[in-house]
């Protein structure tokens, strides 16, 4: 055989062989690309999820501030009504304090109101208990 002819047989073998490894190269690289299109894809939907969580925690925000503001409104009126409900219950008890103390005022009540003030006085409270 030819040294020549050797040489040859040699080089269609490495050419072979190149063209084989260069096939299972395209195959992986081509498996890569689909690969990076998915990863582009959940990327994009990744990005728009979060776009959407900061709109709704904007939106919540809002909401939030919104309660606040009624609660605080809310509060204050309680608040005023408490006060009135203080200046109410003060002035009933002086009003009770003055009709059970013996004023004027209880000797020109009828006998059968005389007999009720004297039920609700403090005195009769604690028989009940």
């Amino acid at each position: 055989m030819n040294v020549s002819l050797i040489v040859e047989l040699v080089l269609i073998a490495l050419l072979a062989m190149t063209l084989v490894t260069c096939i299972v190269l395209e195959r992986k690289l081509s498996a890569l690309r689909k690969g990076q299109d998915g990863l582009k894809q959940t990327i994009g939907e990744l990005n728009g999820a979060i776009v959407s969580a900061g709109a709704s925690m904007r939106t919540l925000k809002s909401a939030a501030a919104g309660a606040a503001e009624t609660l605080d409104a809310r509060l204050e009126s309680a608040r005023a009504m408490i006060d009135e409900l203080s200046l109410m219950t003060a002035s009933g008890e002086r009003i009770a304090q003055r009709i059970a103390g013996g004023s004027p005022a209880k000797t020109m009540l009828p006998a059968s109101l005389l007999g009720r003030l004297d039920a609700l006085k403090p005195q009769s409270m604690g028989n009940l208990r």
